[in-house]
């Protein structure tokens, strides 16, 4: 699961700055800084909160964040199919 990643590139698709959303979501931007590259594992009420200042579920951001390390591997064929082809509707449903 790469979650700082995923928060990274909805933050950016979203065209706002690292700052930017660190206000959003009341956490300094360091901190933001920590969460996007896996440094920190941040609190599930702040990434309530990011969640919401993207305006994203939060269950989204966890689906998006997968990977298939994250998939047992005698189901990784058929995960591997439905993790890309969600993603992509997600990413086209979710993310402006």
């Amino acid at each position: 699961m790469n979650l700082g990643k995923t928060i990274s590139d909805l933050r950016k698709k979203k065209n706002l700055k690292q700052f930017e959303l660190a206000e959003k979501c009341n956490i300094t931007q360091a901190y933001l800084s920590h969460i996007e590259n896996n440094n920190k594992e941040p609190h599930i009420s702040t990434l309530r909160e990011i969640s919401k200042a993207l305006d994203i579920p939060l269950p989204i951001i966890f689906f998006l964040s997968m990977d298939e390390e994250d998939v047992s591997p005698d189901k990784k064929e058929l995960s591997s199919f439905l993790i890309k082809n969600f993603k992509l509707i997600l990413e086209n449903n979710y993310i402006e």
